[in-house]
């Protein structure tokens, strides 16, 4: 077996299409855009680089120069970890144990000369809402940008010593026909009957114009401590620009108290339903594929991106009065979706695990990130819990 280094246009372009010949026979799997994975190990379009990132890219070959295997390794300027801790992900690999370790040997040696004491993975060279973590269970098509991945995957990273770092878990129920439970629902009826309070989806202007402020505020309340990282109203700004394309306006769902938001519930159509079609590209042929399915074949299922309501609310009925005001403007508006999945929630985050099971949404599908120590002897410590 030969290790190369992905340097040159044809090693790049390999490094795409050796995933799209190991999946040709996989129904559930969805290739993903070439330029969302080829965009992150570029320092014109991944920021990371500019603040002290780095990335690298291997190929492994069989004695007769076909490709059995992929990986890529990391280092995330913004990672706070106890000890120095990179990243490995975009692992694809043959059903073959050496390989797959060589592999693994692979990141590690070059992580551990960045300085570095752990690899996390498989993850990605960015944030945690793309292509993070292992498919364990519930194996049907992947969401936008999140992994699909062999079943004896698994396998390979628990046999190579890969520990559970946390567990993610996607929700999933239905949109319409929901119940909740009563002592919930009493709660939102309470806020609901509160003249102060206001929940409704953004308009227009409203939604264009105003969003990146509204967002910023409840975002960084409800968000940034737990995340490590605050957002600006430029980024929430870009956000939206992303989200255009393909946004329904009904889905972008804010709750205001005395006129000042408090609470937001972001959802859009499941884009994946679409990028099916267009074999990893958006060229002018996978454009007018896109288009055409978005018109006639659009998606019936909805992915919930985040979920939040400011601290000095939480738990006091606010989020209860969102989600039935939510099922209620559904009902009315008779939106074409049929089932919700939730973007996935750490197992470190129970205060979210407990509201989706207060929505009746069952666990769907379960990811695993896992760490690797490199000193064996250290002890192993999971993800901290939210508080």
């Amino acid at each position: 077996m030969q290790l190369i280094e992905v340097n040159s246009a044809e090693e790049k372009k390999e490094f795409l299409r050796m995933a799209v010949r190991l999946y040709k026979q996989e129904k559930d799997w969805i290739q993903p855009l070439d330029n969302d994975i080829e965009g992150l190990f570029d320092p014109n379009t991944n920021k990371l680089f500019k603040q002290g990132g780095k990335a690298k890219r291997w190929l492994l070959k069989d004695d007769d120069k076909h490709t059995i295997g992929r990986v890529a390794a990391f280092i995330n300027p913004k990672w706070k970890e106890k000890q120095p801790t990179g990243g490995l992900g975009f692992f694809e690999c043959i059903h073959d144990e050496k390989a797959a370790f060589l592999l693994f040997d692979t990141a590690k040696a070059w992580l551990e000369k960045q300085g570095m004491e752990a690899m996390d993975g498989p993850v990605n060279f960015g944030e945690r809402d793309k292509w993070w973590g292992l498919l364990v269970d519930g194996f049907s098509p992947p969401n936008y940008n999140m992994p699909w991945n062999f079943s004896y995957y698994q396998d390979l990273f628990e046999r190579y010593g890969f520990q559970v770092y946390f567990k993610q878990y996607t929700y999933m129920r239905s949109v319409y026909g929901v119940t909740i439970e009563a002592k919930m629902e009493g709660r939102a009826k309470e806020i609901l009957a509160d003249p102060d309070f206001q929940f409704r989806y953004l308009k227009g202007k409203e939604l264009w114009g105003k969003f990146p402020e509204y967002f910023m505020k409840v975002y960084n309340k409800a968000w940034a401590r737990h995340m490590g990282k605050s957002i600006s109203e430029r980024e929430a700004k870009l956000m939206l620009t992303k989200m255009k394309p393909i946004i329904d306006p009904r889905l972008v769902y804010f709750g205001f108290h005395k006129g000042e938001p408090v609470s937001f519930f972001i959802n859009i159509p499941e884009i994946n339903q679409l990028f099916k079609h267009v074999n990893g590209s958006l060229d002018l042929i996978g454009k007018l594929r896109f288009l055409w399915h978005k018109t006639f074949n659009p998606p019936d299922k909805m992915l919930g991106l985040v979920f939040g309501v400011v601290p000095e609310l939480q738990g006091k009925g606010v989020e209860s009065a969102m989600i039935i005001s939510y099922r209620d403007m559904i009902d009315k508006e008779n939106l074409p979706y049929k089932t919700i999945e939730m973007n996935w929630i750490g197992d470190f985050n129970p205060k979210m695990m407990r509201v989706c099971e207060q929505l009746n949404a069952k666990i769907y599908k379960t990811h695993h990130t896992y760490r690797y120590l490199f000193d064996r002897e250290k002890p192993f410590e999971r993800h901290p819990m939210f508080t």
